[in-house]
């Protein structure tokens, strides 16, 4: 290749590597592997640069590599994957809410076939027609619309999927919230019927060790009131017969004057 032609390809590089790499980046989620496809895919072409004859080409050309790439690693790694419920969340690099869904996007593009994916990227990210994309994927146009059609089924049925399940995940967190909450209020209740029994118990403690004191007092006072007032009828009897006894000695003694 003469000094002209990779200077072209260098002019070329740096005219197109942000948009080459944002063409990565729908390939595969992670920044540094897309980095990766893509100095992967500059190199295969690098030298055959000059098999391209319109150079306007050289995107799709490029794009057709990277994709072909990713399915080289995808089948080189695909023994060492393990089955997950759980698909891995996407990275996103500014993380603001308003590429929300792209990023959810980028997250369910991962459960597609490499075929499908690649021509959903190149149909709808990179806006080429079906003829372009069966040109860069090298199939026919009518297989390109019925991958199509297949993938974006796929994608529909996983999105309702997610959907639901977010929404159950949702229902569940509100009604553990309630649960936690009612067990709350009710444990509260029970700690208040607690103390207002305690109160009630210590109260009838009260009243109970107070009424024997009175009680025991009380008899006492009645019982020496009783005693004294049968002590005074016992006198008062011992006097009654005491002067009964010498009225008799005095009337006999009154008698016997009488008759003398």
């Amino acid at each position: 290749m003469a000094q002209g032609e990779v200077l072209a390809f260098e002019d070329y590089v740096r005219t197109r590597q942000e948009a080459l790499l944002r063409s990565a980046r729908r390939l595969v989620p992670d920044p540094v592997d897309a980095q990766d496809l893509l100095q992967t895919a500059l190199v295969r072409t690098y030298g055959r640069w000059d098999g391209i004859a319109d150079k306007s080409l050289a995107d799709a050309y490029l794009r057709r590599v990277m994709i072909n790439t990713r399915t080289e690693w995808w089948r080189a790694r695909k023994l060492d994957e393990v089955p997950t419920e759980q698909l891995p969340d996407a990275s996103v690099d500014d993380g603001s809410e308003q590429r929300a869904d792209r990023a959810l996007l980028m997250d369910i593009l991962g459960i597609l076939a490499p075929k499908q994916r690649s021509v959903v990227v190149l149909r709808h990210w990179e806006q080429m027609s079906t003829e372009e994309t069966a040109a860069a994927l090298g199939m026919s146009a009518g297989t390109v619309k019925s991958t199509l059609h297949r993938a974006l089924a796929r994608l529909r049925q996983e999105l309702e999927s997610r959907e639901l399940t977010s929404r159950e995940a949702v229902a569940r967190e509100t009604e553990g919230r309630r649960e936690t909450e009612g067990r709350r209020e009710t444990g509260a209740h029970q700690q208040a019927e607690g103390r207002r029994e305690a109160e009630g118990r210590r109260e009838a403690g009260s009243v109970r060790s107070a009424a024997p004191a009175a009680t025991g007092r009380v008899p006492a006072q009645r019982t020496r009131a009783a005693s004294g007032t049968a002590k005074v009828t016992s006198v008062t009897a011992a006097r009654g017969h005491t002067a009964a006894r010498h009225d008799g000695r005095h009337d006999e003694r009154g008698r016997e004057r009488c008759a003398a």
